[in-house]
């Protein structure tokens, strides 16, 4: 795969150098309503500082025209902790390595109840619950419905869930119980995913997501940047997105958790951020690019640069395993990028 990306680039180099000029036209033909070839794609690769100042400018243009100003925001609860059978290299909540993080088997009914009570009177948009573990399954999966069903009825947040890697009967059932998105990352690229977990496939997420699909449910899915991938792999891991079309993009940026295997790596530049921003938005004009983990380390400068250009949801508060940034902060940073945002006293 690394190959074939290499030989795409160089091709697309070497018939059409691209320049600030290219890119306008690459930006021209989104705003017409097509989308990048896989070659185009590539060539957003090796750029130059200028050229990469065009790919901002770019993305921004597709942001004004397809993306929505009412800003979309989340808020996710870690309703199962710790222990899981998986390798995933970046996870704090792998049983294969110590970490130090709480385990606990599942949210209680009243603590669920209070968090999603609470991120509706903030105005928080959509809510979450997220489960460790390769799948929910049995007793764990039935008590989480019903307080999908309660949810449901409360109102006032589109539901959503993430859970692994259901079956068919299992994403079936949430629906039923009123979830009507589900979450599955690719986490990265096919050709570096395989060097970051041995446990399960991207194959493996899409079938999950083909499944959910079926059942009426949305699909949010996205991943993790800065986990050793050059920019080549993030090219490919937009594309790949594109295979399962989801209606929302959670972009992380690796936070390296002490005792994991990424403990060490380097994090990203502010510039490299953007650069991945842009080019994820000339890829998906009309998903919801949405800021996950890791944003609370980014300069305030690069988190509104963010939102000119691409940005244009978070999930808010408290994450999983990492601190989030505090609901008040990110509202008034989200109103002063533009973007409305209300809460239910407005």
């Amino acid at each position: 795969m690394k190959f074939f990306l290499l030989i795409l680039s160089i091709h697309y180099q070497d018939s059409n150098p691209m320049t600030p000029d290219a890119i306008n036209n690459l930006k021209e033909k989104i705003l017409a309503g097509g989308s990048l070839s896989t070659v185009e794609a590539m060539s957003l690769i090796d750029l130059s500082p200028q050229e990469e100042d065009a790919l901002i400018e770019a993305a921004a243009e597709v942001t004004e025209r397809f993306g929505s100003r009412d800003f979309d925001s989340c808020s996710i609860i870690n309703a199962r902790s710790g222990r899981c059978s998986e390798d995933c290299k970046w996870c704090a909540q792998s049983a294969h390595y110590k970490t130090g993080t709480m385990s606990y088997p599942l949210v209680d009914h009243d603590t669920c109840m209070a968090l999603a009570a609470y991120n509706r009177s903030r105005g928080i948009g959509r809510f979450s619950l997220v489960t460790s573990g390769r799948a929910l399954s049995g007793e764990a999966l039935e008590t989480l419905c019903g307080y999908y069903r309660e949810l449901r009825l409360a109102g006032g947040m589109g539901l959503c869930a993430s859970m692994g890697l259901l079956d068919a009967e299992a994403l079936a059932r949430l629906r039923d119980a009123g979830v009507e998105r589900y979450h599955c990352n690719l986490e990265s690229a096919p050709s570096h995913f395989s060097t970051l977990c041995s446990t399960h496939s991207i194959e493996d997420k899409i079938k999950t997501i083909e499944a959910a699909r079926a059942t009426g449910m949305e699909i949010c899915s996205g991943g993790i940047i800065g986990m050793g991938e050059s920019r080549a792999q993030r090219v490919e891991f937009a594309l790949t997105l594109r295979r399962v079309n989801p209606v929302s993009i959670p972009i992380n940026i690796l936070v390296p958790i002490p005792g994991t295997p990424l403990e060490n790596t380097e994090p990203l530049s502010g510039r490299e951020i953007l650069l991945t921003v842009a080019i994820f938005r000339m890829i998906h004009p009309h998903a919801v690019l949405r800021f996950a983990g890791g944003r609370a380390s980014i300069a305030k400068e690069i988190q509104r640069e963010s939102l000119r250009i691409g940005i244009n949801g978070s999930i808010m508060g408290d994450l999983l395993t990492t601190i989030g940034s505090q609901i008040d902060e990110d509202i008034e940073l989200i109103r002063s990028c533009g973007y409305n945002f209300k809460t239910p006293q407005q």
